[in-house]
């Protein structure tokens, strides 16, 4: 496979600065975009609750990345899963998706409320969340979901 860059939109600015898997639900961040793009870029979102912010594991080395399975949290309380059916920060791309509520909108700037992104975390990309791209039908996930994410958005 052919290798690529992507280059960030913009940057995270947040008090939070070490990625503890605890405490998200009421940390309020600010997507601050890349001067090359300007506030008419973020035209039209506060007509929306929640974006999709896609992001890069940026502190994470090489040494951090599996490319097969591990426990979650590397907890071996939790079954050894394979790395693309968990959600760690140790992914082969070191990519993050999280859905975060809209506060503000301040011309280049977008305050989110629930981003599990740390201050200086590059941002990728921004999606407004559609109801329509959710999930279509039942869903369900394994018992062990909830225990290991309990207190995350807390």
């Amino acid at each position: 496979m052919n290798p690529f860059q992507l280059l960030p939109i913009g940057l995270v600015r947040s008090t939070r600065t070490d990625a503890a898997d605890t405490d998200w639900g009421d940390v309020v961040s600010t997507i601050v975009l890349d001067p090359r793009f300007d506030e008419s870029a973020l035209r039209g979102l506060e007509e929306f609750s929640h974006v999709e912010i896609i992001f890069q594991f940026h502190q994470l080395s090489e040494a951090g990345v599996c490319t097969g399975a591990r426990h979650p949290r590397d907890d071996k309380r939790w079954p050894l899963l394979g790395i693309f059916a968990q959600r760690g920060a140790g992914r082969p791309n070191r990519l993050g998706v999280s859905r975060a509520r809209i506060v503000a909108l301040r011309g280049r700037e977008l305050d989110v409320r629930g981003l599990d992104a740390i201050d200086g975390t590059p941002v990728l990309d921004i999606k407004p969340w559609m109801a329509e791209f959710g999930p279509r039908g039942e869903t369900h996930q394994p018992a062990w979901c909830a225990q290991v994410l309990e207190g995350y958005f807390d």
